[in-house]
Parts: structure tokens; C-alpha cells; sequence
């Protein structure tokens, strides 16, 4: 366990991707077989312990203190496994400290009430940081910043190989991964990609710039929609159908009635949206369907989900990838025309002779909703399907971001390294209450968008000028005299009755304080309800 939680440690204060990555990589490379392949399993999310509850860490550490002191600890501290680590009451004589192998193979097989009796004996034998590291590996909330691209990419970069490469036989894979451990250190030969249903390596596209509409001809690129909803690739190939994430998330269990679709052999790239009589409806109904282990008939009827397809991968039994876009998008008609079902349509392309009519085109979302289309997509006629981000071959060109100013009200602590500042930021607009007076209504939450030095900043303002606590959260002193201006963006805007403003923004991240700013000059609640209208 000692080498895991170096590794975790160091993850958590090591703020750059790079230096993550070098971190990871170098773990992989020196750690012997299975620890490596257990540890990679815990970083892309592939390792899960049916019967640990996050309840039993709880339960055990109420058992060797007082109650109401650990919950002060808890509010203190605001993460359990750094909060239990750090109070647990040492037991001398304990046993020797187990090692992270004996501890997966144990929790695998173990039922609840040998999960509680197995945690209180290895808290009692391992120290601080293999205690936080235990309670990470058993709650699977690691929060160390690494996604699991980034931990392929750990494994491509020590095997010197793509990480398309390792995507591409990836869900083929079982943890430890002996087999493609001994594949990337050229012990054997690279594991089979021949599954039916797996996923294959996404192309991405490239934030287009304004030297690229010099660079590049309108003539040569197609463009459609960018629709606001998640990519999804369906599979249905030799029995199996899947629907994955971009990342390579299998999220079909969400989407049975999407996977019901599937007729025919083949794999399409689209967008994933809840559609009405082919009509698009906003992201927020779709957020209702995601993230489901079960879907009732209720909400399959209330918010029926269908994917706008966009690229074809995988034609019966032809890899399509390297055909030109125009070839494989007159397959994809073909396909689509076959399915024969509403819950799989085409991507319309959007006919333009210059950049100048695609910047009107892009001015003006379909059907007047900007909600609905997130900006245009640009292909190449002649690109092949790409994994990965090359230049050139596809490019995105999105809607400028809305901007208001807010007002800080409440403030929250993070996890992980920021366990220690208040770093979930609430935000709030005027509007007039009952009386006529000016009051100000929460319109939104962020917690990324700034640096670590404006982090600080904030931290200090809000330990400086709480005014109420409420658990791990701080009400934060704000009215038209005195407050924190905070200038948001976000990509949209809709109704939401759940919200006590009745509005809901998509994506809002802090865009720069301004401490130059008076809270009574933030923007007013009226003026998010005209961006509605």
C-alpha cells in the first residue's frame, strides 16, 4: 500500500497534467505485476467493490470515537478518507500492513460484514497516508485529477505507442492487465482488438482560429450542427450492441430504448439528445436520462432518447475509417435510411460558398434557439476518420460564451488538494422581491475558471466575511453595499422550476473577479430572463 499512496499523494499536489502523467508513468514502469495492473484499474474507474459502502467507514470510525467530535472534524476538514485517516485512533499491536494485491483480492470476495470486520483491521494496521489511500481505493473517489485518458496515455507513453493503440483493445482488457503490460514492455505480442461490441478511438476537432479562414478553403469542408447533447458512438456488431461515451463509457444501461434502435451491424458516431417527433429538446431534459442504472417507463416516455448520427465507422463487417468523410458520409445516408426508426436521424449538413455566409449561419441556430446548437462543425471532404485531435481535418467553431456579473453568497469547500480553501463558489443575481426591495437570488454554481493565486484570494475574502455556516458550507456577506462581483460565462441558458430563480445555466465557470466592481451594480435577474425570451 506504501507505493499506492506515495502515488496518490503526489498526485494530489502535483497541479500539471504533465507532471501527473510523467507520475503515473513512471509508477507503472517500475511497480511490479498485479499492483501496477490494480492501481491502473483504480485510475480509469475499472475497479469496484460491490459490497464497501462508504456508510461502513463511517460506522467504524463512530465506533472508536465520539460521535459529534469526528462530525466537527468532518465539517473541518470537508473529506471523509482525509478526515477518518487523520483521526483514527491508533490500536497498538496491530497487524502487518496489508499490501494493495491482499486487499483487492480480499474485498472482491468479501460480503458486507467482512467488509466491515476486514477495513477496521487494516485502518488499525496501516498509517496516515495508507489509511487515506485505502478509503480512496474502497469508495473509488480518488480526486487526484487523473481521468482515465490520462492514465492510457501513462500506459502508451511507457510502451511507446499511440494511445489510440491501447483505446483500441482497451475494453477487451481484464484488470490486472498482465497481458498488455507484458505487450508494452515487448514481452509479447499486443493483445487482440477482435471483440465484438467494443469501442473504437474517437477523432476529435480543433477550436478553429481566424488565421485558419485564411489558411483554409471554404470549398473543402462540409458543415453541420454542432448539437448540444454528449457524443455517443453506438455499436451493434455480432450480437453485441453497446453505447459509449466519448471516453469509452459504456452507457447503454441508461439508454434501452436507444440500444433497441440498433437494427443493423455497424458502428455510427452521433449526438446524443432526447428528440420529440424529431424535434431537439434542451440538454437539461437529457441530463434527466444520463447517469441511470435503471430507467422507468415514465421517464422513456417523458424524455424519449435518440442519436442524430454524424459518421460511420463500421459498415456490416467494413471498417470505414480510412475512407474520405464525402465517401463515408453517403454511406452513413444509406445506413440511417435503413434503420427505419425515429429514434436514429441524420445530421443535416449546412450548404455555404464563403466563411462570411458561415459566420451569418452560425449567427443564426436552427429554429431561432441557441440552445439547441452549440456552434457548427467543419470536415474536410476529403479526411479520413482520425483518432485522436490532428489539425486540419475537423474543426469546431462555437458560440461566443454569455457573460453576466454575479455576486458571491455562499462558498463551499473543495476535495482533494483543495480540500483546504473554499473553492465551490454560488452566485447570484438582483432581482425585486415582494416589497420592491433589491435582493439578490442564487443563479448558478462554479468551482473552476480561475487560478490558484485568485483561488486563495477568494478563499481569504470568504473566510474574512462569513457571515452564517451551515455544515462545509459558508453564507458569505453580500449586499448592495458590500460584496464580491464575480464576471461568469456560460454556454446557455433555460427554464428551470427546480431553481428558485427559475433559470439554469450550462456550463458556468468563473470568467475574472472583479474586485473593481460594487455588488449593486451586478447584473438583475431580468436580464437572464430576456436572453430566455
Amino acid at each position: 500500500m506504501k507505493a499506492f499512496a506515495n502515488l496518490l499523494d503526489r498526485l494530489a499536489f502535483t497541479p500539471q497534467r504533465n507532471g501527473k502523467l510523467t507520475l503515473v508513468r513512471d509508477f507503472l514502469r517500475e511497480q511490479p505485476d498485479p499492483e501496477r495492473g490494480w492501481v491502473l484499474a483504480s485510475l480509469t474507474g475499472a475497479l469496484s467493490f460491490d459490497a464497501a459502502k462508504p456508510g461502513f467507514i463511517r460506522k467504524a470510525v463512530e465506533a472508536r470515537m465520539d460521535p459529534q467530535l469526528f462530525a466537527l472534524s468532518y465539517d473541518y476538514v470537508g473529506d471523509l478518507a482525509e478526515t477518518v485517516s487523520l483521526v483514527w485512533p491508533p490500536k497498538p499491536g496491530a497487524n502487518r500492513e496489508p499490501d494493495l494485491s491482499e486487499v483487492v483480492d480480499a474485498l472482491r470476495g468479501a460480503t458486507r460484514p467482512q467488509v466491515q470486520k476486514l477495513l477496521e483491521g487494516w485502518l488499525d494496521a496501516l498509517d496516515a497516508d495508507g489509511r487515506w489511500a485505502l478509503l480512496k481505493l474502497l469508495t473509488g473517489g480518488l480526486r487526484v485529477g487523473v481521468s482515465a485518458r490520462l492514465a492510457k496515455q501513462a500506459c502508451a507513453d511507457m510502451g511507446s505507442v499511440e494511445v489510440s493503440e491501447i483505446e483500441e483493445i482497451w475494453h477487451g482488457l481484464e484488470p490486472p492487465y498482465e497481458d498488455l503490460f507484458a505487450w508494452l514492455e515487448k514481452r509479447s505480442e499486443k493483445p487482440s482488438a477482435d471483440h465484438p461490441g467494443r469501442f473504437r478511438p474517437v477523432m476529435l476537432a480543433q477550436a478553429i482560429e481566424d488565421k485558419d479562414f485564411l489558411n483554409y478553403a471554404a470549398a473543402d469542408y462540409a458543415a453541420e450542427w454542432k448539437w448540444d447533447g454528449i457524443r455517443v458512438q453506438a455499436v451493434n456488431e455480432r450480437g453485441q450492441r453497446r453505447l459509449f461515451s466519448r471516453t469509452g463509457d459504456d452507457i447503454g444501461a441508461s439508454f434501452p430504448d436507444v440500444l433497441d434502435a440498433l437494427s443493423q451491424e455497424g458502428v455510427i458516431d452521433g449526438e446524443l439528445l432526447v428528440m420529440k417527433n424529431g424535434k431537439v429538446d434542451s440538454f437539461g431534459d437529457l441530463q434527466q436520462r444520463l447517469n441511470r442504472k435503471k430507467v422507468d417507463f415514465d421517464l422513456l416516455a417523458k424524455y424519449p432518447a435518440g442519436i442524430r448520427a454524424y459518421d460511420i465507422l463500421l459498415d456490416g463487417e467494413k471498417d470505414m475509417r480510412g475512407l474520405s468523410f464525402r465517401e463515408r458520409r453517403a454511406a452513413l445516408e444509406k445506413f440511417v435510411s435503413r434503420e427505419k426508426t425515429e429514434r436514429i436521424d441524420l445530421s443535416p449538413l449546412q450548404p455555404f460558398e464563403s466563411w462570411g455566409e458561415l459566420a451569418h449561419l452560425r449567427a443564426h441556430p436552427p429554429e431561432g434557439d441557441p440552445q439547441i446548437a452549440e456552434g457548427l462543425m467543419l470536415k474536410r471532404w476529403d479526411s479520413i476518420y482520425e483518432a485522436g485531435r490532428p489539425k486540419g481535418p475537423w474543426f469546431k467553431w462555437k458560440r461566443d460564451p454569455h457573460l453576466i456579473d454575479a455576486v458571491l453568497m455562499y462558498a463551499q469547500r473543495g476535495h482533494g488538494k483543495r480540500s483546504g480553501f473554499y473553492s465551490d463558489y454560488t452566485f447570484g443575481v438582483w432581482r425585486e422581491d415582494s416589497n420592491g426591495d433589491r435582493a439578490l437570488t442564487p443563479v448558478g454554481k462554479a468551482y473552476f475558471g480561475f487560478t490558484d493565486e485568485e483561488l486563495k484570494q477568494i478563499d481569504k475574502f470568504v473566510r474574512d466575511n462569513t457571515i452564517e455556516r451551515f455544515g462545509p458550507v459558508r453564507s458569505v456577506k453580500a449586499n448592495k453595499d458590500f460584496g464580491l462581483v464575480l464576471e461568469v460565462a456560460f454556454e446557455g441558458l433555460q427554464r428551470s422550476p427546480r431553481h428558485k430563480s427559475g433559470v439554469a445555466m450550462r456550463f458556468p465557470r468563473i470568467n475574472r473577479i472583479r474586485w473593481d466592481k460594487p455588488a449593486r451594480e451586478a447584473d438583475e435577474l431580468s436580464t437572464l430572463e430576456r436572453m430566455l425570451d
